[in-house]
């Protein structure tokens, strides 16, 4: 009898991982990872954890390492200088800061962390612009459901190709070229609301940015009503996800304000874990990592919309990090108000490997 393994992926460090690095000022800084395996990232979210007046700074690979976007305003993209830019090169494991304070202020006051995901190694494929459908630039990884969509809108109704393995569960769409929406779809939404990465708000009743129409295991549908998506001529970027068992999961779970909250199963143990409320209190886009704190209960968050500083100390013990899944353990504000979220998960360590190994808690 031929038993199906539980997962394809037995090592998640080579798509995702995290790295914790202090500031050199005026120095550019390589920070290699300290994964199992070594990880050349595509897209990588940065942000200065003990200033509470910066912004959070993402890169890709398909842009390039002068483009910048901040997730927590509505700000079009910058372009940095060569020789300042805040972000210098995608390494083989890992990558190199340049000067500024929001990638690499100085050790006295700035310690940072980056969060990096794992495409296709910066090579594109093009698709043409047809009708009303938007042309532009695509990588995909398709083991770890993955894909960095560049495009130029049409103004009208029309679907992208995104290359995923299966129907995408957590879409960011946001406008390069002008001050717009960072749009989000999450599958725990359907297909009359978004989120806005940018927001602390609960989700919005307008489904014009994908035109009411939910994704499908082919096409993603941008709205030609919608200028956070699909404006005539506007310069978009597009980062998909769609679920790969043993590595990634995007799901719901309702909190309940007490000690002993929900167990969210994921099947893996989590190495990154994003939040959001969707219905009832507001609260902003947490995001948990297994390096910030070393053991449960798990203490240190940072919220992707926001410019504060780390949220963290024994007082706060948001959560459990399991081998299966996470347990909210906070009675007050974080991922446990009386509220239904939406979650992200992505893998440390698959719960049982292809070859029958076990993962552990933390």
């Amino acid at each position: 009898v031929r038993i199906m393994a539980y997962t394809n992926i037995d090592d998640p460090s080579a798509y995702f991982q995290t790295a914790l690095f202090d500031g050199t000022a005026g120095i550019n800084n390589a920070v290699t990872n300290d994964g199992n395996s070594d990880l050349q990232p595509d897209w990588l979210l940065f942000k200065h954890r003990t200033a509470s007046d910066q912004d959070w700074y993402t890169v890709d690979s398909s842009r390039g390492s002068t483009q910048g976007l901040a997730t927590n305003t509505t700000a079009a993209e910058t372009t940095s200088s060569s020789a300042t830019k805040d972000f210098q090169s995608f390494n083989t494991d890992g990558f190199t800061v340049g000067t500024p304070e929001d990638t690499n202020a100085t050790n006295s006051i700035g310690t940072h962390a980056a969060w990096q995901w794992k495409c296709n190694g910066g090579s594109t494929t093009s698709f043409d612009e047809s009708g009303a459908n938007p042309g532009g630039t695509r990588q995909t990884n398709t083991a770890a459901g993955f894909s960095i969509i560049s495009y130029t809108g049409t103004g009208s109704n029309g679907t992208i190709a995104h290359g995923l393995p299966s129907t995408p569960e957590f879409i960011i769409f946001k406008s390069r070229s002008a001050t717009n929406w960072w749009a989000t779809y999450h599958v725990g939404l359907g297909d009359d609301y978004k989120l806005a990465l940018q927001l602390d708000a609960i989700r919005d009743s307008d489904g014009a940015f994908m035109a009411s129409t939910l994704p499908t295991a082919t096409n993603i549908t941008v709205g030609g009503a919608s200028v956070h998506t699909n404006a005539d001529a506007g310069t978009y970027i597009c980062y998909a996800f769609s679920p790969i068992q043993g590595y990634s999961k995007f799901g719901t779970y309702v909190g309940n304000a007490v000690v002993n909250g929900p167990f969210v199963y994921t099947g893996f143990k989590p190495a990154c874990i994003i939040t959001k409320t969707i219905i009832g209190s507001v609260e902003g886009w947490g995001i948990y990592d297994n390096k910030r704190s070393g053991f449960n209960v798990y203490n240190d968050a940072l919220s992707i919309n926001s410019q504060a500083a780390t949220a963290g100390g024994s007082n706060y013990n948001f959560m459990d990090i399991l081998s299966n899944g996470f347990k909210m353990r906070r009675a007050t504000y974080g991922p446990n108000q009386s509220a239904t979220y939406i979650y992200m998960a992505f893998a440390e360590n698959p719960f049982v490997t292809s070859t029958g190994v076990p993962a552990t808690a933390r």
